[in-house]
């Protein structure tokens, strides 16, 4: 096993043979600069069954567009307490909330609606706990669909709990017979998504029947699907990468535009670590073999 030591006076890795005390390799590199970011994506639960374990799991497009946007991806199971959770938070610079089931909003003070399908209870403790941390951290954030719902929440923001009850007039925004399901975009061209998207008509995929209601403080809207939903919300704070996309990005059916945003998030999260360089003294241990 090798452990490697981030030497803050010379701004280089030393590897220390931990099994034996023999020679010190120094990689000469702007570590800052060149080092693919680690970026913690939370994981899903699904209870044991009749024929099946309980197991956590995650859809590929996920850590597959971290891969692509120059990322490490880290997968986090659910985790049961906090000292667990800011261990986790210590290993990571990003971290990426990813979709799945709902949001209980029993835990928000609201009633619950029969369209909601909670997610694993353990799932959502740990994912409000991240959250937490995350927020009080000022860690770049990046959430996806109930991800998005997520950073809204947490931040004192709150939800629709049924688009069709809520927003009659609505377009639909899911379809249970295809996972790929679009709808058009309107997107703020001052904002990181107008950034990615450009002018002229988009079309995301999109998959939910929660969406964002009041919008948390500290956030604004930068995407809308034509009939008013909020698809997209970025920080307006200048010490938070914070953003949150209600469309799929990472699904099968995204675009080489989609992809974009997972690079802005692992673009921003290299600009942190760069604002933030290790201290003199400091001794940031990294297990790399």
């Amino acid at each position: 096993m090798i452990l490697a030591r981030l030497d803050s006076a010379s701004n280089c890795w030393v590897q220390c043979l931990t099994s034996a005390g023999h020679t010190k390799r120094r990689y000469e590199e702007d570590l800052p600069m060149t080092r693919k970011p680690l970026i913690g994506l939370n994981a899903d639960f699904r209870a044991a069954a009749r024929s099946t374990p309980a197991f956590a799991y995650i859809a590929a497009g996920y850590y597959e567009a971290i891969i692509k946007a120059g990322g490490i991806p880290v997968l986090v199971p659910p985790q049961a307490d906090e000292e667990s959770v800011a261990r986790v938070l210590d290993a990571v610079e990003g971290f990426l909330f990813i979709g799945g089931g709902d949001l209980d909003p029993r835990n928000d003070g609201f009633m619950l609606h029969p369209s909601v399908r909670p997610m694993s209870a353990g799932r959502e403790d740990s994912d409000r706990m991240l959250m937490a941390e995350i927020a009080e951290r000022r860690m770049p954030v990046f959430g996806i669909g109930v991800g998005m719902q997520l950073i809204n929440v947490q931040q004192g923001g709150n939800l629709f709990l049924h688009i069709k009850e809520d927003l009659p007039e609505a377009v639909p925004h899911f379809d249970g017979q295809d996972v790929n399901h679009r709808h058009t975009l309107n997107v703020e061209s001052d904002s990181l998504i107008g950034r990615v998207y450009g002018d002229g008509e988009i079309r995301v995929t999109s998959r939910h029947h929660m969406a964002i209601d009041e919008v948390a403080p500290g956030f604004r809207v930068t995407a809308r699907c034509p009939d008013g939903v909020i698809e997209a919300i970025e920080s307006e704070m200048i010490d938070w990468f914070a953003l949150g996309t209600q469309f799929h990005p990472e699904s099968e059916a995204a675009s080489a535009l989609d992809i974009r945003i997972f690079e802005e998030f692992v673009d921003a999260v290299r600009e942190r670590n760069q604002e933030s360089p290790a201290k003199e003294g400091d001794e940031a241990y990294r297990l790399v073999a």
